[in-house]
């Protein structure tokens, strides 16, 4: 245990500082602002009724009120063990939108999906350890991860985004060492777990041979099938609906202009899935380039994982560019990527790790019209993705060659003679 805290130091000290600075923040951070309920977040609410039913094998519940629930089944299931250990703190989950203002929960809750948000923090820190990234810049990583982080856990209760993206991680790091298979049943997970990660397969696959990439597919698939069909044999009109409408309100989240091509429900939400399958359609475009880029390469090359690590950030902010409706929270995936993918060199490290601290902080204003609030924040998530783009190998330096004669002149031990 000594050697695994020694090595994963920072990024530990980092979820401890996150914890403690995401609970003061909610509990006492209104307090500065003349309020007094506690600023908690209410997404987490519903997501824990759906694991609570889980809990209790409730499947034909997991997608009816109050769940909410659009993503798949990943999402509640690693809220499961939360969700069992509050009845034994004598804690009461109410339904979601129903906690109160002082919500007793949320202090063991809270610290529970900060520190299951933090799994990213030390897959990154493994990414950075296998890229040779010294300690000074694993701390920086640390640090500005945990910041960029809790836009997503603290301020909107979504660990299934940073679990979802631990497990991209930890794939990618395992592609690079040759284990194809254990990296398809990862991002499978991962794809379980948040439908994002979708986007990222295709950049994993295409760092497959050929010869195993049917079997890749296969297990890669198998998670998000075997959960699916689960919940919809015990209630399939919910599931199905859930899944393929991806519903997403913009009279609450910020709409973007692909708002007005999305087709729009009669709650007055609109229907995400075309815009996101447009998104999987050119992720699919990216893990083209990326194989015909990576063809002969030695995978376990630091460049090579740079790339690979690289190209998964391009794909999974996708997302922002077409997602019709969107929250400050789905900036955050490409962002962890890319500061793993620069925590080797300090010339990427320092401008992404600066510009993914402001944009954290920049999303969360609340302007309303579609072109004003997406436009500066893909742009800004364009900059930091292009900043920590990875530079080629510098070729090895080519013998000097002697001038011209000079062999012919130096005589048996000349070499020995000049270097003495």
């Amino acid at each position: 245990m000594t050697g695994w805290l020694g090595r994963r130091v920072f990024p530990l000290l980092a979820t401890v500082g996150l914890i403690a600075a995401g609970m003061a923040g909610t509990i006492w951070g209104p307090r500065f602002y003349g309020k007094t309920a506690w600023a908690v977040p209410d997404d987490l609410w519903a997501t824990m009724v759906a694991a609570q039913r889980l809990l209790h094998l409730d499947l034909g519940g997991l997608y009816t009120p109050p769940t909410n629930l659009i993503s798949l089944p990943g999402t509640a299931l690693i809220l499961v063990p939360v969700a069992a250990v509050l009845p034994a703190a004598g804690l009461a989950l109410h339904h979601a939108g129903s906690q109160g203002p002082h919500p007793g929960v949320w202090l063991l809750a809270g610290p529970c999906e900060t520190a299951l948000s933090a799994t990213a923090l030390f897959a990154a820190d493994a990414i950075a350890e296998r890229l040779g990234a010294t300690r000074a810049q694993r701390f920086l990583l640390a640090a500005a991860g945990a910041t960029a982080l809790w836009s997503v856990c603290v301020r909107w209760g979504h660990p299934e985004d940073a679990v979802a993206v631990a497990l991209l991680l930890v794939a990618v790091r395992w592609l690079a060492d040759g284990r194809a298979g254990g990296a398809a049943w990862l991002g499978g997970a991962a794809v379980a777990v948040q439908p994002l990660a979708l986007l990222a397969v295709p950049v994993l696959a295409a760092a497959v041979p050929p010869r195993r990439l049917a079997g890749f597919l296969a297990r890669a698939a198998a998670p998000s099938v075997v959960l699916v069909a689960a919940a919809a044999a015990a209630n399939w009109a919910a599931t199905i609906k859930a899944v393929t409408s991806q519903p997403n309100a913009p009279k609450v989240d910020h709409p973007t202009p692909w708002v007005y091509l999305a087709p729009h429900l009669a709650d007055g939400s609109v229907a995400a899935a075309p815009a996101r399958a447009l998104a999987i359609a050119v992720a699919c475009g990216c893990g083209a380039v990326v194989r015909r880029r990576l063809r002969g390469a030695d995978l376990g090359a630091g460049h090579v994982l740079q790339e690979l690590l690289w190209w998964t950030a391009v794909a999974l902010a996708l997302r922002s560019v077409f997602e019709p409706v969107m929250v400050a929270y789905y900036l955050w995936p490409p962002l962890a990527v890319v500061l793993a993918a620069a925590s080797a060199s300090w010339e990427r490290l320092v401008p992404v790790s600066a510009t993914a601290i402001v944009l954290t902080f920049f999303s969360q204003v609340l302007w309303r019209n579609p072109w004003a609030w997406w436009t500066p924040m893909v742009t800004l998530l364009a900059l930091t993705v292009f900043l920590a783009r990875p530079r080629p190998p510098r070729p090895a330096a080519a013998p000097a060659m002697p001038e011209p004669g000079e062999r012919l002149r130096a005589g048996p031990g000349a070499a020995g003679r000049r270097s003495g």
